[in-house]
């Protein structure tokens, strides 16, 4: 089970009238809108949350994992990653705090810490995993100091003994060209434990990060979604189906984009 927060790329209309929050009072700058119970309305600036209300987030994450555990799921992963809140905790454009949780790198880390934390009262190291998304641009995302950040962040990771390191490192969302993106060799190198990379691979390029020592798995989203079957049609060199449409993705009321997708057929 994913926990994660939406931070400020949620909206005050999911939240009776109050405002979304996040670190600082930064909004998320798109032409792009957010879909709300109202329909498609802007992004608003969040509420910067303060040192003093942190602890009811994090007791909040706890809380959540609680509920996983008693639900009957076998993990849980903490999303950090794709300008949530966790990630926008950690990175310096969105981050202009100047207590215990900003101003410095080793300070953005404080939050994920403290949530990792919290959850690590509920359940074991190896029952929990992390996922960053060093290289991303989506919701608005992208630091200049991204590679200093990652990097701290993944080390201090490394003593946690968890699960797994999930990193989005491929582009296939976008990459903010802050810098050289970051790669799991870079990650590699300083967090000793199981790393998954994922975003825009196939199968061919996903084997070749495993090969070389890279990664210990890939994780696949985009060809899991029209392809029910992905596993057996990888084992079995099938073709996979067309890519489908992002519209038509989990939308509707009916099995449209949802449980229609076809399996392999010989």
């Amino acid at each position: 089970m994913q926990l994660w927060h939406c931070g400020r790329a949620s909206h005050s209309s999911f939240h009776p009238g109050e405002p979304a929050i996040a670190p600082s009072a930064i909004k998320i700058e798109s032409d792009d809108s957010i879909h709300t119970p109202k329909g498609k309305e802007p992004y608003e600036v969040p509420h910067a949350i303060t040192t003093a209300e942190i602890p009811t987030i994090i007791e909040e994450y706890r809380a959540a994992a609680e509920n996983a555990l008693e639900a009957g799921f076998d993990g849980i992963e903490v999303h950090s990653a794709n300008g949530y809140l966790l990630d926008t905790f950690m990175q310096s454009k969105t981050n202009h705090r100047t207590d215990k949780y900003g101003g410095s790198i080793e300070n953005r880390f404080n939050m994920l810490s403290d949530v990792l934390d919290a959850v690590l009262t509920v359940w074991a190291s190896e029952r929990v995993g992390v996922r960053l998304s060093p290289n991303g641009v989506f919701n608005d995302m992208g630091s200049p100091d991204f590679r200093e950040q990652f990097t701290y962040a993944a080390s201090r990771l490394d003593s946690y003994n968890l699960a797994y390191l999930h990193v989005m490192d491929g582009l296939a969302f976008g990459f903010h060209e802050l810098g050289e993106p970051m790669t799991l060799k870079d990650f590699r190198a300083v967090y000793s434990g199981k790393l998954i990379g994922n975003c825009g691979y196939d199968q061919a390029s996903a084997e070749q990060a495993i090969a070389a020592g890279d990664a210990d798995m890939i994780a696949f989203g985009r060809p899991y979604i029209s392809n029910p079957d992905l596993v057996e049609r990888y084992a079995n060199d099938w073709e996979l189906n067309p890519e489908a449409d992002m519209s038509t993705w989990y939308g509707g009321s009916g099995s449209e984009g949802y449980t229609d997708f076809p399996t392999y057929k010989s």
